[in-house]
């Protein structure tokens, strides 16, 4: 199995800040964060905050931010930020429910994503992310991910728990 780079460097280096954002760099190209410019600025133990602009790859027909690409983004956040003091070759987090309101619109400009933890426990854990115009503060969507830990694929097989 070929790991990709953002999921090796995840699991080979001490989960820090800087290791964090250099790994995101190396390999943020090979998600659907690349085309869509998603940048991870700044991570801790109970929030992280991702950057996006606003560009026509991230639009719907009439010009307006598209909704389901703040979805991508929310579900990005609160993934990524799942993985964070995890052992990433025992459990790996998937997203099992999303929901978002979107309370404004933009056309413009970059967003970001505030990401935070509001409950965490042994086999879930749930943020609740705000979609923020970076330029004006005002709030463009609310959501909430829900992520369920599994077996990671880079688990040793046959392991009590898989019998």
């Amino acid at each position: 199995m070929t790991i990709p780079p953002m999921a090796l460097a995840m699991v080979q280096q001490e989960h820090t800040e800087e290791n964090w954002i250099n790994a995101w760099a190396a390999g943020r190209d090979q998600t659907v964060a690349g085309p869509l410019g998603i940048d991870l600025i700044a991570i801790s133990k109970d929030a992280c905050t991702l950057r996006m602009p606003i560009t026509n790859a991230a639009r719907q027909p009439f010009g307006l931010l598209h909704g389901g690409v703040s979805m991508v983004l929310a579900e990005t956040a609160a993934s990524m930020h799942a993985c964070w003091g995890v052992d990433l070759t025992k459990v790996v987090p998937v997203g099992i429910e999303i929901n978002g309101s979107h309370l404004r619109s933009a056309t413009e400009g970059v967003v970001l994503a505030e990401c935070r933890v509001v409950r965490r426990a042994q086999t879930l854990i749930v943020h609740e992310i705000d979609i923020i115009d970076e330029k004006t503060g005002r709030k463009l969507n609310v959501s909430r991910v829900t992520n369920l830990y599994i077996r990671s694929p880079l688990a040793p097989r046959g392991a009590a728990s898989d019998q």
